[in-house]
């Protein structure tokens, strides 16, 4: 009974573990699980600056699920600065107003994966 409790636990552990959705993309070298990672681009001047804050819902690991939202939100054409706090569940990302507005990052976090596992609410721009 307590070598069947043994591997129960160890299974459960394991999938809590790796639970994560997105297995396609690698963590980086030294990244830390608790750390909540920022990217930043090049500095470009943005002809309307703007901040968009909004909960993600459906993350279930800060390496696999939050740095893989937040690099592709980085990568977008607009964006100046961009972080996704697993553990608040919640991203702030700076963007020209110009190029980007609140629809097209929802659109890009809610594609992320396999288009239905993350969901955007609470969006809250300022600018």
């Amino acid at each position: 009974m307590n070598f069947t409790k043994s591997i129960l636990t160890f299974g459960l552990a394991s999938s809590l573990l790796f639970s994560c959705k997105d297995t396609a993309s690698k963590p980086a070298t030294g990244t830390s699980a608790e750390a909540t990672a920022t990217t930043t681009k090049a500095p470009a001047v943005a002809s309307k600056p703007e901040t968009a804050s909004f909960k993600i819902d459906g993350m279930t690991c800060a390496i696999g699920c939050a740095k893989t939202i937040e690099t592709k939100l980085s990568k977008m054409d607009g964006v100046q600065k961009a972080t996704v706090d697993f553990d608040k569940k919640e991203a702030t990302v700076e963007f020209d107003g110009a190029v980007l507005n609140a629809e097209k990052l929802t659109k890009a976090v809610e594609s992320t994966g396999d288009g239905e596992t993350y969901k955007v609410s609470e969006m809250k721009t300022k600018g």
